[in-house]
């Protein structure tokens, strides 16, 4: 389990320095790109000037385009919320309730609500507060092995480790395998979640849009219209490089 670290009025610029690092460390897996380091610049500057707390500059990192574009723009709605969870709550969801409740947050409030009314929430005003940086957490009770079983597991994997479409919670009772980020049942052949890149994410956007401006295409193209982005997602994946450079060239 992580150590704890809070910083207060008191705390050191080194203090503040290292609480800073394990924020991202915690929130975005990572320390930010130089790029990102620019768009984060003016709020950085004001928690290490004392100006805002812990809580406060993580409301801010949540609602940044570096936590959206790293997490909500590449993964499903559920996969963001067990994220969410992961990143400022320190857990996995505790059930389907919880996720039905948050995702109801997200469809009809968006997705700075949901990063709000986490940091706003009871649980987290009680094990945080305002000036200490969340940590993968290990409770004394579980209400179930399942339940201890998912927050290790989502506590410990990397980003993208088990995919970017299934939360743990539902892989889990579905018994699927997502290691390696790839989700199949064991009785079954089927690809359920393709690995994705950088460059097949490309592919996909530009091979979308040319879908979308073929109108006439839905005849021919039947399902793969209906449920374009799943369909788009396999193709790409099954594709050769030398495929993928002719389908670049095509679409440019």
């Amino acid at each position: 389990m992580t150590k704890s670290m809070t910083v207060s009025r008191r705390s050191t610029l080194e203090e503040r320095q290292a609480a800073l690092y394990q924020i991202y460390q915690q929130v975005l897996e990572r320390q930010p790109y130089h790029s990102e380091r620019r768009v984060l610049a003016q709020v950085e500057a004001d928690f290490l000037k004392d100006k805002i707390g812990v809580r406060r500059f993580l409301k801010e990192l949540g609602h940044s385009e570096v936590y959206l574009n790293a997490f909500y723009h590449r993964g499903s709605n559920l996969k963001f919320l067990e994220w969410c969870f992961k990143h400022f709550m320190g857990r996995a969801p505790l059930d389907q309730q919880e996720m039905q409740a948050y995702c109801n947050i997200l469809m009809h409030q968006g997705v700075g609500k949901v990063i709000t009314s986490i940091l706003d929430s009871e649980e987290y005003r009680k094990v945080f507060g305002c000036f200490t940086v969340p940590y993968a957490r290990e409770k004394r009770y579980y209400s179930s092995p399942k339940a201890y079983l998912e927050s290790q597991m989502l506590n410990h994997e990397h980003f993208s480790q088990r995919g970017r479409v299934v939360p743990t919670l539902y892989w889990h009772q579905l018994g699927l395998n997502c290691d390696a980020g790839v989700c199949r049942h064991p009785e079954a052949n089927e690809v359920l979640e393709p690995l994705s890149s950088p460059e097949t994410d490309g592919l996909e956007a530009e091979f979308l849009e040319i879908l979308e401006v073929l109108g006439n295409a839905r005849e021919h193209l039947g399902t793969a219209m209906a449920e374009p982005r799943s369909s788009v997602k396999r193709v790409i994946a099954s594709l050769t490089p030398e495929q993928r450079d002719a389908l670049r060239r095509a679409i440019r």
